[in-house]
């Protein structure tokens, strides 16, 4: 199973590499849901570590893309499309369902560079559908999904297995938003995806703005086995 740890400094990505994680996600305040973090923190956690970078491009909170946002969006595509990171991590509703026309015009200046949707998808009217509108846009290749934060852990395995299934193999769904270790055991055990994604989990303290803690995630990544 992969795991995919967020990180906001070098010294979290040094940590989550440490502990045995497989992909990070860079973003700048968390708490704000995740923002486009600044491309020398990019650069110089790509120069602390050779783990795959998913990088959140979002320019404020909510999930609406706003026209004043689109130059600064479609920059921050540019550049990190140069840096050569694995992906990036967006969203954008409209009408609670994907905002096709805006991802499409927001990663225009990096046609080929992977995308996660990210937890936009939990604010969707219809999560099956929403999944197919996704498959029409071939950048987007997983989508980050809680499957119900707040239900019981296997109403959300199952409901993550449905996913599974409706992407099949073109979109992989990442488990993510409230993964302790009984969660990360119970989709493990289950099988019902294949990556996972968490935040205050790999924190001392279980703390969102806290340093990543190397034990921490390697906890996670023996569960996670």
């Amino acid at each position: 199973m992969v795991l995919e740890v967020i990180v906001q400094t070098v010294a979290d990505a040094v940590q989550a590499a440490a502990g045995g994680a497989d992909r990070l996600e860079v973003v700048r305040d968390v708490c704000a849901g995740g923002l486009t973090p600044a491309s020398d923190l990019v650069r110089r956690i790509q120069d602390a570590t050779a783990l795959p970078l998913r990088v959140m491009v979002r320019e404020r909170e909510g999930f609406l893309m706003e026209s004043g946002d689109v130059a600064a969006l479609r920059d921050a595509v540019t550049t990190l499309a140069s840096f050569g990171v694995d992906g990036l991590v967006i969203g954008f509703l409209r009408n609670a369902e994907p905002d096709i026309e805006a991802l499409r015009t927001v990663l225009a200046p990096a046609p080929s560079i992977p995308v996660t949707f990210h937890r936009a998808f939990e604010a969707v009217n219809d999560s099956l559908s929403a999944i197919d509108r996704l498959l029409a846009v071939p950048q987007v290749d997983r989508i980050l999904t809680s499957a119900g934060e707040s239900d019981a852990p296997f109403v959300r395995c199952g409901r993550l297995h449905s996913y599974s299934q409706r992407a099949g193999d073109r979109i992989g769904i990442i488990a993510g938003g409230g993964i302790d270790e009984h969660v990360l055991g119970l989709i493990a055990t289950t099988g019902c995806v294949r990556e996972v994604h968490v935040g205050r989990a790999a924190r001392d303290g279980n703390d969102p703005n806290g340093p990543v803690s190397a034990a921490r995630v390697g906890r996670l990544r023996e569960l996670a086995r």
